[in-house]
């Protein structure tokens, strides 16, 4: 039996926190093994993880007093690698951007991969020198394998760094297709409007999600008397800004905050479209579930956009006049999604990935 290990920072949600546990629960299915190690043992995801698999913590100190701090690490890094050095046939780090979950992957096994979910070229602006930074922080060379989740985010890192060509590879989050389509199903407090809804799911994060965008382009429509609504599900450090701009632009009727939900799939279930306005996302598992459940999608030109365009909804540019345009198309003509899209043959493409490289 092979023992796979798979760090993160926690399983609170999020896009990646989603697509780790569903990753996780479908591989403890096969003959594996699995050991999650998580900086913080917290998270609505947390209770989907199946019990079979080992969750353990490793923490960094975070003590003000720079010494103290860097002797606390210094010796716990010491232990972990006592216990756990390459006692894993294969391991991962899965939250990008988490120091810890870097070393406690490549501590773990010969056979490691650092997994990369977004475009960072986009996400620094296309400032290289913080790009080439934050990977030489994560110790990219170090790792057997880059595994990233889009096309685009692949070759953005090889443009800077060529000589990584032969360890990178794309390899998209699996899906669990049936689970999706079976909790669409669950009762919830709102029933279909019979004005276009639009909806969003994920964290309210104005830097990257740029939700004003929607909301910016509710005021547009609604001024020039078009009837729709917008759910917005999910929360985040930006939510009372939002409702802010909400009650400020009297869009209290329209756009609808229902909150953080461990099950947003009945909500796809009740809404004609879904929109995704975010300045940067890896592979949107919002995509998968989009059309897994068979809704037409809105999206600015985020990774991966081309899957989207013309199949699955229409694609914008990051500008509010354009995003406006296709909401106000929409909401006049609709789009019919004209390809079913084969979650099974996805899920058994990536798996087949997946164990060439355990």
């Amino acid at each position: 039996m092979k023992k796979l290990l798979f760090s993160a920072y926690s399983l609170d949600i999020g896009g990646i926190e989603k697509a780790l546990v569903t990753l996780l629960n479908e591989l403890q299915k096969k003959d594996y093994e699995i050991t999650l190690v998580l900086e913080k043992k917290e998270g609505i995801f947390l209770q989907e993880l199946n019990s079979n698999i080992k969750v353990i913590t490793y923490t960094p100190n975070n003590d003000k007093n720079i010494i103290k701090r860097k002797i606390i690490n210094c010796v716990q890094r010491i232990k972990f690698a006592l216990k756990y050095k390459n006692k894993f046939d294969f391991s991962a780090s899965f939250a990008t951007y988490s120091n810890s979950a870097s070393f406690v992957s490549r501590t773990a096994s010969k056979n490691s991969c650092l997994w990369v979910h977004s475009d960072y070229c986009t996400i620094y602006k296309n400032n290289i020198n913080q790009m080439i930074k934050f990977f030489k922080e994560k110790k990219y060379n170090k790792f057997k394998r880059l595994i990233f989740v889009s096309k685009k985010a692949k070759q953005s890192f090889i443009e800077i760094f060529p000589k990584e060509k032969e360890k990178v590879i794309v390899c998209n989050n699996l899906v669990d297709y049936q689970k999706i389509i079976r909790l669409s199903n669950e009762n919830i407090e709102l029933s279909k409007s019979e004005e276009v809804t639009f909806l969003n799911v994920g964290r309210h994060d104005e830097k990257e999600k740029r939700l004003n965008r929607i909301i910016e382009v509710a005021k547009k429509l609604s001024k020039n008397n078009y009837k729709f609504k917008i759910l917005f599900v999910g929360e985040g450090k930006d939510t009372e800004k939002y409702k802010n701009m909400v009650k400020e632009y009297k869009l209290e009727k329209q756009i609808l905050f229902v909150g953080k939900k461990q099950n947003p799939y009945p909500y796809f279930k009740i809404s004609d479209c879904v929109i995704l306005t975010s300045d940067y996302e890896g592979y949107p598992v919002v995509f998968l579930e989009s059309m897994i459940l068979n809704k037409p999608i809105i999206t600015t030109k985020v990774s991966d956009y081309e899957d989207i365009e013309g199949k699955f909804g229409y694609t914008t540019s990051k500008d509010i006049d354009d995003i406006y345009q296709k909401m106000k198309l929409f909401i006049e003509n609709g789009f019919e999604v004209k390809e079913k899209f084969d979650a099974e043959q996805y899920n058994n493409i990536i798996m087949e990935k997946l164990e060439k490289i355990f």
